[in-house]
């Protein structure tokens, strides 16, 4: 039994990574940036118009953190993945995973798998980051910018998908085998 978590800005290659673990070990994948944009699509908005709503109207984000943590305390092998996750999670996870990258690399990227204009992406990156950020700290007084709660951090600047990954699955060896030495003990 195995629970982990990614988290990261928008961009930085945490969905990547997180697919692809659970996919390598068989795990269940959660996703709550997909609660977030499928929230917005039933509304009839932008990711951008919905994080300016969330910034006045607390229960779309609560309802968010609530699934997610209902979703890992329901299930075991389970690899889950937002923006904010971690930290939601933080105590019923085996591993916390950050990924990050620069800040104009990630808009690159978000306008790649959005098909936007770099100037969209950007527009719409900064304000889900502000308001993540802001909204986090007035509804659970928690810093996104200190990732000390974090096993694992990866910078995916100057690494590929590949070998961010064996670097994310060595830890996650570590850990497997951790815990099953333990449990045969």
């Amino acid at each position: 039994m195995v629970k982990i978590v990614f988290s990261g800005p928008p961009g930085s290659g945490k969905t990547t990574q997180a697919k692809r673990v659970a996919e390598y070990y068989g795990l269940k994948y959660f996703s709550a940036g997909s609660l977030f944009r499928e929230y917005a699509r039933r509304r009839g908005v932008s990711l951008e118009e919905l994080s300016r709503v969330a910034l006045e109207d607390p229960s779309i984000d609560l309802e968010i953190d609530r699934m997610t943590l209902e979703t890992v305390r329901d299930n075991d092998d389970i690899v889950i993945d937002g923006h904010l996750a971690a930290w939601i999670v933080s105590d019923i996870v085996d591993l916390k995973i950050y990924v990050t990258a620069p800040l104009t690399l990630r808009i690159l990227r978000v306008a790649g798998r959005d098909n936007a204009s770099l100037s969209k992406a950007l527009a719409e990156t900064l304000i889900r980051e502000y308001s993540q950020r802001r909204r986090f700290m007035e509804y659970y007084g928690i810093d996104i910018y200190d990732t000390s709660i974090f096993d694992l951090t990866i910078n995916t600047k100057l690494i590929g998908v590949e070998e961010a990954f064996n670097i994310i699955k060595s830890t996650i060896d570590k850990i497997l085998k951790e815990k099953h030495g333990s449990m045969s003990e």
